[in-house]
């Protein structure tokens, strides 16, 4: 069995520019956004049983999911958003341990989940060692500001809606500081590589 590596981060920390450091460095990574679309495309369990709780009105005209719509419902209302969960999420988990197995059976000796909401939705057992993208908190308001054109008040509920970037930091096995150049940031995780993955 070889061993999985959680990377996670805040919102605007540049977790997904790391992701793709890993994934250009030739590493397997399995990115929980990215399964978690897969999990509710037409044609699934996970879509049906949306629909069901949700109504049809949350599709959009090609049958696929409007995302906009059900976050909006799930933003103002913890009960569905809590339902949400319980459909998508043990998906989501299911999936990512396939393709785990799927990238060991291949031979590969370290795989990398990419999951957000790591320690929000209490997954660590899911890996054995954890990497956290930080910044400093002023940093990732001003990125996401920027990125998602948000004023100060909503940036920061949507930061506030997670843990915060320096208990992640506490909690990990290993911090990449992005909080300078793509430079520094790119020596890092080189460094990472090395230690962690090449030594395998």
């Amino acid at each position: 069995m070889g061993k999985t590596i959680g990377l996670t981060g805040s919102v605007a920390t540049g977790k997904s520019t790391v992701s793709k450091m890993i994934q250009k460095a030739g590493i397997p990574l399995v990115d929980a956004d990215i399964v978690a679309r897969k999990v509710v495309e037409p044609g699934t369990v996970g879509l049906t049983e949306i629909v069901a709780y949700f109504g049809k009105e949350i599709l959009l005209a090609d049958g696929s999911l409007n995302r906009a719509k059900l976050a909006d419902i799930i933003f103002k209302n913890e009960e569905k958003r809590q339902k949400l969960n319980k459909i998508t999420h043990p998906r989501v988990k299911d999936y990512m341990l396939e393709e785990r197995k799927r990238y060991f059976a291949m031979g590969e000796k370290v795989v990398f989940f990419d999951i957000p909401l790591l320690f929000e939705s209490h997954l660590e057992s899911l890996v054995d060692q954890i990497v956290v993208v930080w910044v400093t908190p002023e940093t990732e308001l001003k990125r996401l500001m920027e990125r998602n054109n948000l004023k100060k008040e909503a940036a920061l509920d949507r930061i506030n809606s997670q843990m915060g970037i320096d208990e992640k930091a506490k909690k990990a096995d290993f911090v990449i500081n992005n909080n300078e150049s793509l430079e520094k940031t790119e020596k890092q995780v080189s460094a990472f590589i090395d230690r962690f993955v090449n030594n395998e």
